[in-house]
This record gives structure tokens, C-alpha cells and sequence, in this order.
């Protein structure tokens, strides 16, 4: 795979980010506030690129437009985890979540790694990129405020998976999402 490194002035679905916080949570203790965030050390932006190129033309092009129909609240993102984490179940250790183990050498662990596990999606980078091989799991998405990413984007910007690829993750992110879930009992 070979990925771009250039980093275009707008935020771009495929956009691979370093340490994005996610506030987890706001509560009001005795009158002070307390924010929890988690630091993820690398995101993936899911957002389909026509809407975050619209956002971006009609958020910062000339002339002004009447209304900001076209402006995107926020932007979908999903963790990239360590898949030696993944597959000994420790990629969430760090918040007390404990994960099942998915042996790399038997049938599941080839299908995560084959990308025909539906809930993942794997993903491997060249020797030029600081990242290891890498698992998306689709159960764990969030919303990044878009002005944020736009502000972190000059720093944090590492890379751009290419399109064909955005493309293969784009589709098995909306056919994991769009799922039937059937009844348990």
C-alpha cells in the first residue's frame, strides 16, 4: 500500500491522525467539572470525502454562502489499535476493558488479518510510515469536532491510505453498521 504523506489544507476520509483526544465524558462534582478524555494514539477519519470536501469548499471558499447546510458538525473516526494488542485482547487495557484473545494463527485470526471479518478491518503500512501493522474494530467509533481536527492537522496529520483502499474500509465500515442484528434468544 502506498500511502500519501502529503497533507492537503482539508481534513480527508482515509486521514491518519496521532494523539486525538475523545472526551469521554463531562459531570458536575460539588460545582467544578471533571472531563474524562481518552488520548488515542493514531484515528482514521470514516467520513465519506464528498462531505468533508463540501465542508471544507462551502466553510472556507469565497464568496460566502447564504447558508452552512453544508457544514459538518463533527467527524466520524475510529481508533487504530496495535494488532499484537488486538489479537492478545489487551488493546484496551489502559481503560479496564478486557478483550477477548483472537489467535493470529488459527481460522479467526486469518480472517481479521484477511479482512473477512466483518466487525475488523487490518491494515498493514509501508516501511516509511511509523506504524505498525494496525486493526480497526467497527464497534468503536466517535465523533471528532471538526474545527479540532482542522486546528490538530498541521501536527498530527501522519498519512492518507490511498483511495482504493478508503474505499474497500468505507464499505465494510457501512455493511458492518448496516447489519441485522437478530435476537439472542
Amino acid at each position: 500500500m502506498k500511502v500519501r504523506k502529503q497533507n492537503l489544507k482539508r481534513i480527508s476520509q482515509g486521514d491518519i491522525y496521532k494523539n486525538v483526544e475523545y472526551v469521554e465524558y463531562i459531570a458536575e462534582q460539588t460545582g467544578k467539572l471533571k472531563i474524562s478524555k481518552i488520548l488515542f494514539p493514531y484515528i482514521i477519519v470514516l467520513t465519506q470525502d464528498c462531505d468533508l470536501e463540501q465542508d471544507f469548499k462551502f466553510r472556507y471558499g469565497r464568496p460566502r454562502p447564504k447558508t452552512q447546510d453544508k457544514y459538518l458538525l463533527s467527524v466520524l473516526a475510529a481508533p487504530l489499535y496495535n494488532a499484537e494488542h488486538v489479537f492478545l485482547g489487551e488493546h484496551l487495557d489502559e481503560l479496564g476493558i478486557k478483550m477477548r484473545k483472537i489467535n493470529k494463527r488459527k481460522t479467526e485470526g486469518k480472517k481479521v488479518m484477511q479482512n473477512q471479518d466483518p466487525r475488523y478491518h487490518y491494515i498493514e503500512f509501508p516501511e516509511d510510515i511509523p506504524i505498525v501493522a494496525s486493526v480497526i474494530d467497527f464497534k468503536h467509533y466517535f465523533a471528532v469536532n471538526i474545527e479540532y481536527l482542522k486546528k490538530e492537522k498541521k501536527s498530527d496529520f501522519v498519512c492518507r491510505i490511498p483511495q482504493l483502499y478508503r474505499e474497500d474500509l468505507s464499505i465494510r465500515y457501512a455493511n458492518f453498521l448496516a447489519r441485522i442484528g437478530l435476537p439472542s434468544s
